[in-house]
């Protein structure tokens, strides 16, 4: 096999080989060797086997990972591949495994818990994608909307839309060649994630007779599914926000034998698969689950013995309460990746939207431009047609009408000298409930509406915009508010003066955060909403997997717009919240003395990445400018913490006019080896908004010798 792997100074893989096959090897060597940590958590998350090496803290999503049958729906997806991708993909496979035992003497981590490299099965790298992005939906929060409209009514079950605690997000903007310095078109952005160390994106470049495409893998899959340019046309996603995951209430009950579950649906009582396994706890007792799936799907909360309904009273037939979830890849045993090999091949427009009629999970919006002027907005992805109320809570899965009647054709667009998509309702308004706010796309949409002259490398300055939109509604009630003390007035009045910049060196930022925060904790203290301080008072034990998007205060604190205004809530004095929080957070000012340095909002915002082993303070991580409405998308639980948990996973410009002009950055480095050079060499351009080259040239690059 005969391949070659370069690096450019940032130490970013360059892999060239004789055919695709060899090059999807080379690709999988690659990241064992770089990421063989990141790789094997990613691997046992799938199987649902972390905490045998992490710990207890690791049995709540190891449960779901096999409630929810992720392993096994990932054998699904891979039995369904066409032959040619099934080979492409255990290509890789083989490569991850002829490097996994190098790449794992290289990571102290494997050493610090013991764990030995594995073994990679074809079906590997479907269940990494599919294990990243099960929550990437949202569906928990139809579990949230159901307790609020338990305790607030049905009309409130919306109260709180917003963008919230989830795991997704995304800027994504498409300039056309009428707006360019270069006459060529530019794509921009930046995917919102949770920031992990190592990162989820690794900027690579893959080249053979075929194709020669730069790109952001994830590491674990092969190819470039999210963002991509192979010199004549480049694509990017975002996330589409839409709703293709549902849940439903079930009935459980024993039946005749020790194995045997049925489940109440539309036709009556049902057989339901059910089995048992085993989560090996490391330092801890082992933890049986019990798995079981009804024609709906996995239950994932609940079971036969969970007898006790939402008023207290049992149900009259003695069932178990449960909930089960169904999405697209267990229903159609699809992934999408078909799209992977097409991608690497695409020439123009037309090739990447043919290739992305195959995406199912997630759902994305597409932006593509190509050489010849051809311009793509669209949306791909999976989206079933049903009831609207399954879209918004959990539904009985004993009542006919909730049942999946087909699927969606994804909708697109034409381009208008630019196309912005930062997850607000819009291209994908019909698939979806819950949208980001407006703000982040109509300031993108501001900037570059400022000009028509654009190039790549101006596009950091909107990448790193941090405009506050979102503060107006309430700096508008602070202004409103009356009786303040001195400390407080002064404070109220700085406040309206302030540019509503969230810059890492901005007192004023800070200063209004603090602010925000305080009426954060004094609208969810308030007895209007106190039934839904405690998850483990809900309607069901929830499993803490889901307590993120089931915690009021984030709750809150992301649709803070919202609660300041709504009708739904008459008996919260918003006004008197806004005062008290002005003169707690001036009386604070106070104490710390006039002679005490004012704090800048970087000395609370700092950046605070997952790590699977974490290895330094958050004091030791460096403060960000942004915030999570700017576009420049830092984002924090406002009342809670002021630490950044999830931001940009990467930035990127692609340049239609010259490859080479394209930029990009990740937030730490290419490597995810600790102590090497390129482990987070990036982390400083990442935080001051900085880009760095995209490098095509061979002879710009250097060869790298393995000798293992």
């Amino acid at each position: 096999m005969s391949t070659e792997v370069y690096r450019d100074a940032w130490g970013i893989p360059h892999l060239r080989a004789d055919s695709p096959h060899e090059l999807a090897f080379a690709q999988g060597r690659n990241a064992a060797m770089d990421r063989a940590w990141q790789l094997e958590v990613e691997r046992h998350r799938v199987g649902g086997t972390t905490a045998a090496f992490l710990g207890v803290e690791a049995v709540g999503w190891d449960r779901f990972a096999r409630q929810a049958r992720l392993e096994d729906t990932a054998r699904r997806c891979f039995r369904s591949l066409d032959a040619d991708t099934a080979a492409w993909v255990t290509a890789y496979v083989d490569g991850v495994n002829a490097g996994l035992a190098a790449g794992a003497r290289r990571a102290p981590q494997f050493a610090a818990t013991g764990l030995t490299p594995g073994h990679w099965r074809p079906w590997t790298p479907l269940g990494v994608w599919l294990s990243t992005h099960i929550l990437f939906a949202g569906f928990p929060t139809k579990l949230w909307r159901e307790e609020v409209a338990r305790r607030l009514g049905d009309e409130a079950i919306e109260l709180f839309a917003t963008d919230g605690p989830g795991t997704s997000g995304s800027n994504g903007w498409l300039v056309a060649g009428d707006r360019t310095a270069t006459g060529a078109a530019l794509i921009a952005g930046d995917p919102h994630r949770f920031i992990e160390d190592p990162g989820v994106y690794q900027q690579i470049h893959l080249a053979c007779p075929e194709y020669d495409v730069v790109g952001l893998a994830v590491p674990g899959v092969p190819g470039l599914a999210h963002f991509g340019h192979t010199g004549t046309v480049a694509w990017a996603i975002t996330n589409a926000m839409a709703d293709y995951q549902d849940l439903y209430q079930e009935r459980l009950r024993r039946g005749a034998g020790a194995d045997e579950v049925e489940a109440l649906g539309p036709d009556g009582w049902r057989p339901a698969t059910r089995h048992v396994e085993t989560i090996e706890v490391a330092n801890g007792d082992p933890v049986q689950v019990e798995i079981i799936e009804t024609e709906r799907g996995p239950v994932i909360v609940g079971g036969p013995e969970t007898t006790e309904g939402p008023d207290g009273t049992a149900d009259p037939e003695g069932a178990g309460r449960a909930i089960s979830l169904r999405y697209p890849p267990r229903v159609r045993g699809e992934l999408g990746f078909g799209a992977l090999p097409a991608l690497l091949r695409a020439r123009t427009v037309a090739d990447v939207d043919r290739a992305f009629d195959q995406w199912a999970e997630p759902v994305n919006v597409v932006q593509a431009a190509d050489t010849e002027g051809g311009l793509l907005h669209r949306v791909a992805g999976a989206v079933p047609l049903r009831h609207r109320d399954n879209r918004l809570r959990a539904v009985p899965a004993w009542q006919p009408g909730h049942e999946w009647q087909g699927w969606h054709e994804p909708p697109r667009e034409p381009v208008d000298g630019y196309a912005v998509m930062a997850n607000q309702r819009g291209l994908a308004g019909p698939l979806g409930v819950e949208f980001a706010p407006p703000h982040r796309a109509a300031r993108i949409g501001e900037l570059l509406a400022a000009s028509a002259d654009w190039s790549a490398g101006d596009m950091a300055a909107i990448h790193t915009d941090t405009h506050l939109a979102s503060a107006r509604r309430l700096l508008d009630l602070l202004g409103e508010v009356s009786g303040l003390g001195p400390d407080a007035a002064r404070l109220r009045d700085r406040l309206l003066r302030w540019d509503r910049r969230m810059d890492a060196d901005s007192t004023d930022a800070a200063a209004y955060a603090a602010v925000r925060s305080a009426v954060v904790r004094r609208l969810a203290a308030h007895p209007d909403l106190s039934a839904l301080a405690d998850p483990a008072a809900f309607a069901y034990p929830y499993p803490h997997v889901f307590w993120p998007w089931l915690a009021l205060l984030p709750r809150v604190a992301f649709a803070l717009e919202t609660l300041l205004t709504t009708e739904l809530l008459p008996g919260i004095d918003r006004a008197e919240a806004a005062r008290s929080a002005l003169e707690e957070v001036a009386a604070e000012q106070a104490a710390a003395g006039s002679d005490a340095a004012p704090v800048t909002w970087g000395e609370l915002h700092r950046l605070a990445p997952w790590q699977a082993l974490p290895d330094e303070p958050a004091e030791e991580w460096p403060g960000l400018s942004g915030d999570h409405d700017c576009v420049l998308s830092t984002m924090s639980v406002p009342g809670a913490t002021d630490l950044s948990a999830r931001g940009p996973a990467a930035r990127y410009v692609w340049d239609l006019a010259r490859r080479e002009d394209s930029l990009w950055v990740v937030p730490f480095g290419a490597s995810g080896v600790p102590g090497d050079a390129h482990h987070r060499d990036q982390l400083p351009l990442w935080v001051r908004g900085g880009l760095a080259p995209v490098i095509t040239d061979w002879n710009h690059l250097i060869e790298e010798r393995h000798d293992d």
